[in-house]
């Protein structure tokens, strides 16, 4: 009621700059509005979320993996990749296989878990190999890591030696360069004798005198 009070009060002119101020604001609240829409559609896009400089929105987890640290579970990785690399593991292997077929075929059936064609130490088999090889895998890859820092190391010992060389060939031709100029002990004897023999001519037509 108040509004249409002073809008009956109000002069055209007033009336329709009110107007014009109202659709600025509707304007302006539906582009803020369009704004927001895009944003959150270029957050749940795909593409946004492949993009390694937007951050992604996190989101809580169901399920939570229990936390390890990654260098002693390299390291014991390494030793368990060294001693499958052993001949002791193959001996120890050998002993084991040997005696479970031994124990399932030759002690009575009543004693027996693992029957022919020993499905059990199949799976025994399978289960050790399924975990050696990522175990190994895993062994290479920091094998491969401290390699590559080996490398780097020893290419940046090289450039260093490469540049040390350099300086030193630089300053031995210097020297060189410098002993070329320098009096040496012949040229010295030789100016001397010169002069002392134009000493002595000079001196010779004084003599009858």
């Amino acid at each position: 009621m108040d509004s249409d009070r002073k809008r009956q009060h109000e002069t055209p002119g007033q009336r329709i700059q009110g107007e014009l101020r109202e659709l600025r604001q509707l304007r302006e609240l539906r582009t803020r509005e369009q704004r927001g829409r895009r944003e959150e559609r270029r957050v749940d896009s795909p593409s946004s979320r492949s993009r390694l400089d937007q951050p992604r929105t996190g989101r809580p987890g169901l399920i939570h993996l229990p936390a390890w640290d990654p260098e002693a579970f390299g390291k014991l990785s390494e030793r368990i990749a060294r001693f499958l690399g052993t001949g002791r593991f193959i001996v120890w292997m050998t002993v084991v296989i040997i005696a479970w077929v031994a124990w399932n075929t030759l002690l009575p059936p009543t004693v027996r878990f693992d029957n022919y064609p020993f499905i059990f130490l199949t799976l025994m088999l399978s289960l050790q190999a399924s975990y050696a090889a990522p175990l190994i895998l895993l062994a290479q890859n920091r094998q491969d890591d401290r390699d590559r820092v080996n490398m780097e190391q020893d290419r940046a010992r090289s450039d260093r030696n490469i540049a040390d060389t350099e300086y030193l060939t630089r300053e031995v031709a210097a020297l060189r360069q410098g002993l070329g100029e320098v009096a040496t002990r012949d040229f010295i004897r030789s100016e001397l004798q010169s002069l002392l023999r134009e000493i002595e001519e000079r001196r010779e037509p004084a003599d009858p005198l």
